[in-house]
Parts: C-alpha cells; sequence; structure tokens
C-alpha cells in the first residue's frame, strides 16, 4: 500500500499548570509544525464544561489557526449539531473560507442530549471476523463494548446540555439537519414553504464536508447516504471501530463529489525515541480518560509525576481498559507497524491521530518523529 496520509486531530488539551491561553498558543504551534511535517488536515475537537481542554469552538480555533498557517487543511472533528442549527454551521465555516478559501473541512456530528435511535441488531454472519477473541485476523485490538449509559446519565451531562439549549429547544433530527447543511452550502435550500434561503457567506464555499461516528448506525449511514467522507472514532470507541466502518461503506451511494467511500480513522498516540521514553510521556493518559468517564469532565493533563501520585483502583482500571489497551504507545517504528495494522483492518484511506502529553515539545516531537517513519515508508509527500 502507499500514499496513506497522516491528519491531527487536537482537543487543545491544557497540561496541568497552564491556562487556556498557553493550551491555545500551543495547539496554533502544533499546527505550524504538523504543516511543515506533511500532515495533511489539522482538526479541532468540541468538547465543553471540561477544565483540561479549551478547545470549545471548532471554527473561532481554525480561524485563528487559519492565519498562522498555509497550506495544512484545518477542521472541526466535529461540531457538534446537537446544540447548533444548520445556517449557524454554515455561515460561521463560510466566513473562514472568505479568506482561506479551499483549505477547509466541515466534520459535523452528533452529540449527548439529542433523541437516541434504538440500536439496530446485527444481521447474523456480520460479526467482524476474529482470529482469537478481541482480535481481527491481522492482530487489532477489538475490546469488549464500552457503555456510555451511566456517563450520559451523570448530571453533568444534564447540566451541560441546559447551558447548551435555549429553554425549550429541541435538536433537529439529524439526517435532516445534515441534509440543510448540504442545501445551505449548494444554494438550493428551500424552507417548508417554498421560500429560499441563501447563507451568505457560506453558500458555495469551497468546503470538505465529513461525518464523524462511533458505531455503524445513524451518522455512518448519513455519511454513506449522501455520499460524504466518514470519520471512525477507533480512539473514542475501539470496540465499535470495524461497524462504523462496515455501516459506513454498506450506505455508500455515489455522489458529485465522491465515487466511491472515504474513511478516515483514529487512533490515539504517543511516540518517543524508544519505548521507555513513549511509556513515560503516556503516563497521564488513563487518569485523564478516567475524568473524562466519571462524568467530572477532562483533568487539565497531569505530569508522569503527578498522575503517579493520584489513587487508583481496579474499579478505574476497568472504566479505561478498552482505551489504554488501544492507544499505540511506542517508538516511531513499532506505533507505524501498529498504524498499518489499524489501516489494513478497517480499510482506511487516511489515519487521524492525537496525542495528548503533558509537554508540549514532546507532543510537537511525537508528531515529527512518527511523520517522518510514514514518510521513509513511502505513505507522505516529501516536505
Amino acid at each position: 500500500m502507499s500514499g496513506i496520509p497522516l491528519g491531527v486531530l487536537d482537543l487543545v488539551p491544557i497540561p496541568s499548570g497552564a491556562t487556556a491561553a498557553r493550551a491555545l498558543r500551543n495547539s496554533i504551534d502544533l499546527a505550524r509544525r504538523a504543516e511543515a511535517f506533511g500532515y495533511a488536515r489539522h482538526w479541532f475537537a468540541e468538547h465543553h464544561l471540561n477544565p483540561g481542554v479549551a478547545g470549545t469552538s471548532p471554527a473561532v480555533v481554525l480561524a485563528l489557526t487559519a492565519s498562522a498557517t498555509h497550506t495544512i487543511r484545518l477542521g472541526s472533528g466535529a461540531v457538534q449539531l446537537g446544540h447548533r442549527t444548520a445556517l449557524s454551521t454554515v455561515e460561521e465555516f463560510g466566513l473562514v473560507d472568505a479568506l482561506h478559501p479551499g483549505r477547509l473541512d466541515l466534520g459535523l456530528g452528533r452529540s449527548a442530549g439529542r433523541p437516541q435511535p434504538h440500536p439496530q441488531p446485527q444481521p447474523p454472519g456480520e460479526e467482524p471476523a476474529r482470529t482469537r477473541p478481541g482480535y481481527t485476523p491481522n492482530g487489532l485490538r477489538i475490546p469488549e463494548r464500552f457503555s456510555f449509559a451511566p456517563l450520559l446519565a451523570h448530571p453533568r451531562v444534564a447540566l451541560r446540555q441546559r447551558l447548551l439549549h435555549l429553554p425549550g429547544a429541541r435538536p433537529q433530527e439529524y439526517a435532516e439537519q445534515i441534509d440543510d447543511v448540504l442545501a445551505l452550502l449548494r444554494g438550493d435550500y428551500r424552507g417548508p414553504d417554498g421560500v429560499e434561503a441563501h447563507a451568505v457567506p457560506g453558500e458555495g464555499a469551497d468546503v470538505q464536508v465529513w461525518i464523524l461516528g462511533s458505531s455503524g448506525g445513524i451518522s455512518a449511514e448519513t455519511a454513506g447516504r449522501n455520499g460524504l467522507r466518514f470519520a471512525a472514532n477507533y480512539h473514542v470507541s475501539p470496540a465499535t471501530v470495524l461497524e462504523a466502518a462496515e455501516g459506513y461503506r454498506a450506505a455508500f451511494k455515489p455522489s458529485a463529489e465522491l465515487d466511491r467511500p472515504y474513511l478516515t480513522v483514529s487512533a490515539d498516540v504517543v511516540v518517543a525515541e524508544d519505548a521507555t521514553a513513549a511509556a513515560e510521556l503516556a503516563t497521564g493518559y488513563a487518569a485523564w480518560v478516567r475524568s473524562i468517564r466519571s462524568g467530572e469532565g477532562a483533568i487539565p493533563y497531569p505530569a508522569p509525576a503527578e498522575a503517579r501520585a493520584l489513587p487508583w483502583s481496579a474499579a478505574d482500571e476497568a472504566l479505561v481498559a478498552d482505551r489504554t489497551e488501544t492507544r499505540f504507545v511506542g517508538s516511531a517504528a513499532a506505533v507505524a507497524d501498529r498504524l498499518e495494522v489499524l489501516r489494513e483492518a478497517t480499510g482506511a484511506d487516511e489515519l487521524l491521530i492525537t496525542t495528548i502529553t503533558h509537554d508540549h515539545a514532546a507532543r510537537v516531537r511525537s508528531y515529527g518523529l512518527l511523520a517522518r517513519e510514514w514518510r521513509r515508508r513511502g505513505h507522505l509527500r516529501p516536505v
């Protein structure tokens, strides 16, 4: 295989002892470095009420970053449509595209608080093949499915929804909302009474539309039905990445933009000169994931010594096991080998790398070491 681009998924993490301002400056610097390393795109996630994450508005962060970079594509991974409208989303990205045309990826996702569809049972015979329990035939770890139900029932999630939604507002049905986004971008939107609406700026914007999802449900189906690009989240829900990829492909219909499915898959990665150094840099990861899954919100990312001093139990270990088992930590060659396995198992056209360390220089170096190894294998363009 050849020509498998790498992208960056950036949560704009706040290291312990730092500020949101420092985190933003770090992310802008990382985007500049990623551009120099040869990464194809740099996406910003959207999270709210997380003390350790400054990425609350992808459109704002990518607008700031666009002025500091030149060629790398910038995007959202993803805009949470559950508390937004199609018009506000198209207008925001249209504003940025007006000054930085042809560089934006509009990544769209669902969010907690939106009415959830009933899960559909998987038809017999469609369970992904495994050579041994929990692994694909080529050795990709597929852990047991994690239940997000306790997290979604946490009072903090309800508070977040109350603060993000106008009183009495109900999210629009997701597939319908995507249809509205696409119609506004094309310029052929019509209201229920036939009245036209034109988003200026926004209409005709030269953006790539992506759908992000963690399962083979409504997100994958919507991406496929509309012939859009799809991002499957191995780093968020590794247990369901295969069904997400297959659900997308099964639903895909060619569009004016794509004649075949186009998939990127995310992975948590930390690279250093050797396995011992990488493991040390990754020490804070388990405690950070625990803070998210316990409902308290992401804590400022701890330094290794701080993470080792935190209390830890068997219940904590179980809470984060699927995430710690599926992150790729080690030397550039070892991590690249595991990324090759991920790409082969999912059939991804690109890979999306998310790396968090307490030290910004170490984070930049991780991306740089991986890019150099990936280029050595013939996947990245020369720089």
